[in-house]
């Protein structure tokens, strides 16, 4: 048996755009995706502050250094440039893994800098 736990999460990251003209995906900085462990393609989970919406989509790697989180597609109605996001991964393990897994965890300032890992 296996349990879904909570794996990585970018907190308090600013929506620096929203293209609604797009493949659906959330663009995020290489950089940033390296800190949290984030792979492109990968599932998640994203958390509205602003509003509250939650919906899930796949990453898309963005440029290393800009800083940008950008939600691409349908998911672009549900934000606006400048709200405040949480992007959460999980991952399945067994009980016994989870019981020693340490989740990756980085929080950012306004404008995404780390500055918590």
């Amino acid at each position: 048996m296996t349990i879904e736990m909570l794996y990585s999460k970018i907190h308090r990251a600013t929506v620096t755009d929203a293209n609604l003209n797009y493949v659906g995906s959330i663009t995020i900085d290489e950089e940033l995706m390296q800190q949290a462990d984030l792979k492109v393609g990968q599932k998640v989970d994203v958390l509205n502050i602003n509003n509250g919406e939650r919906f899930a989509t796949y990453i898309i790697k963005g440029e290393r250094g800009k800083r940008d989180i950008c939600l691409n597609g349908a998911a672009a109605r549900k934000v606006h440039k400048g709200d405040k996001i949480i992007i959460i991964a999980y991952a399945h393990m067994t009980p016994q893994e989870a019981d020693n897994f340490e989740p990756k965890v980085i929080l950012l300032d306004d404008n995404n800098n780390i500055i918590q890992n």
